[in-house]
């Protein structure tokens, strides 16, 4: 290709993002009005803004006077509506997060994706939506990602184009910019409630239903170790969250995150958060070495937020060496597919070790797992909670305590490989979609019974018009 040949294709390529700015001066009359204005107040403020003596509110109020003298010196024609909209759109940009802000006061929207200046996607009720918002230009989503990014100590630019981070309430927060985002800088908010979920929420939600809620209780308090398993946005986070919280409050309990969002409500709480490199590419601390360290702080329970590389040995470590009861959550398209990451994660911390070892290790580590998934309507349900058991052979034993059942599943056919295992005794019942018991019996009851931790026998029977094949045992 010549080089006029690249300068056109170059050309080409702005010229989609050029119109998208242009439609977006087309929808906001106030634009240039609004650049004005913010711009003189960031100039006129611009020292008050990063004082760190002057309070909240005191800031608050002086940017809104300012704001309103400001706008008076501007006799543009606008009905009282719009001056009202105007003041708020700068006075989020300048206090906020600009555009954004708005939806991240909304209590419906779990998710906002930013592609791009122009584009501004929400998600609620599990559904996506294009929204009307857009940044003037993409130094303008810039600053608004610098300004996120720099509250929790974390840095992007060319050299580190990517970052994870939080805002203050632990919404999770990642954001891409150019170069790695061809067509502009990237931000995607992953929201959490003003008030952490309970688990009378999920049951709510149809998450869990009460028998299985009781029995992860039992299962948590019983000092079991758990994986939640799930793909993206499943609401393994949630999940985990809410099993934490049947923590007795005399333990004490160490957090370890890439990015701090778990919310805990016991006293006894040590919250742990890795740390990326710095700009010379120094003084990076991974989630292996806190795991590491956390073992040194005498800890009754480790909480990792996610496992996703070298860090899973050192957490089966933990899980086989007397600290039972952790908790963590693991990428993954099934409880089964979620062993063979284990496998995958172990073997990436460079110890030598034999296939069987490390399946050893998970089979003595582990002891439930539960997977989740974000259902076509946009739901997030629990649809299994299976057993980890021993081995046989060279195979790591698995079997389903409960698994998700549709209501027409067994008309239309297995919709999963779990549905299979259900099938209609009666063909006139129609049992409703639900995380039904299968019939089996977990070999680690016992163990719930000699720590004191009382369970109904009856959260294992199958509901009414539901029977199960026999998998007990079975390889899958």
């Amino acid at each position: 290709m010549s080089f006029s040949e690249r300068i056109a294709a170059a050309r080409d390529a702005r010229a989609p993002r050029a119109a998208g700015r242009r439609r977006a001066r087309a929808r906001d009359p106030f634009a240039e009005l609004r650049g004005r204005v913010h711009q003189t107040l960031l100039e006129n403020l611009g020292p008050k803004l990063y004082d760190a003596d002057l309070a909240v509110d005191d800031l608050e109020s002086r940017v809104r006077l300012a704001l309103q003298e400001e706008l008076a010196l501007h006799p543009y024609p606008m009905t009282q509506a719009d001056r009202v909209r105007l003041a708020q759109d700068i006075s989020d940009d300048i206090l906020g997060y600009g555009p954004i802000e708005p939806f991240l006061r909304d209590e419906d929207v779990t998710e906002i994706m930013v592609n791009g200046a122009d584009s501004v996607y929400v998600e609620r009720g599990g559904r996506l939506y294009q929204v009307d918002a857009h940044f003037m230009d993409d130094e303008h989503l810039r600053r608004t990602i610098d300004k996120i990014v720099g509250k929790v100590g974390r840095r992007v630019d060319e050299s580190s184009p990517m970052v994870d981070a939080r805002l203050a309430d632990g919404s999770r927060v990642n954001a891409v910019i150019p170069p790695l985002a061809v067509d502009g800088s990237l931000l995607t908010i992953r929201k959490f409630s003003t008030e952490p979920l309970t688990v009378d929420d999920l049951v709510g939600f149809g998450t869990l239903t009460p028998q299985t809620a009781e029995f992860l209780r039992a299962c948590v308090t019983a000092r079991l170790n758990i994986l939640v398993s799930g793909g993206t946005g499943a609401g393994k986070t949630t999940t985990l969250n809410v099993l934490s919280h049947f923590i007795p409050d005399d333990e004490r309990i160490i957090t370890i995150e890439d990015a701090a969002e778990l919310r805990l409500r016991q006293q006894h709480v040590l919250r742990l958060e890795s740390r990326p490199p710095n700009i010379e590419g120094k003084g990076e601390v991974r989630i292996r070495e806190l795991v590491r360290n956390a073992l040194r702080m005498r800890p009754d329970r480790i909480v990792v937020g996610e496992v996703r590389d070298a860090a899973a040995l050192d957490m089966l470590q933990a899980m086989n060496t007397g600290h039972d009861g952790g908790i963590s959550t693991v990428h993954a398209n099934s409880p089964r597919d979620m062993l063979s990451r284990l496998e995958t994660m172990v073997l990436l911390a460079g110890v030598e070790l034999p296939i069987r070892a490390v399946r050893e290790q998970i089979a003595s580590a582990v002891d439930l797992v539960v997977h989740q998934s974000r259902m076509k309507d946009g739901g997030r349900r629990v649809t299994h909670i299976t057993e980890v058991g021993g081995m046989e052979g060279d195979v790591i034993t698995m079997q389903d305590l409960f698994v998700f059942h549709e209501g027409d599943g067994d008309a239309a056919g297995p919709r999963d490989p779990a549905a299979a295992v259900l099938a209609r005794a009666d063909p006139s019942a129609e049992p409703s979609a639900a995380l039904v018991a299968t019939g089996l019996r977990p070999a680690f009851l016992p163990q719930l019974t000699r720590t004191g931790v009382g369970l109904d026998p009856a959260v294992f029977i199958p509901p009414a018009g539901v029977h199960v094949l026999g998998r007990a045992g079975r390889r899958w």
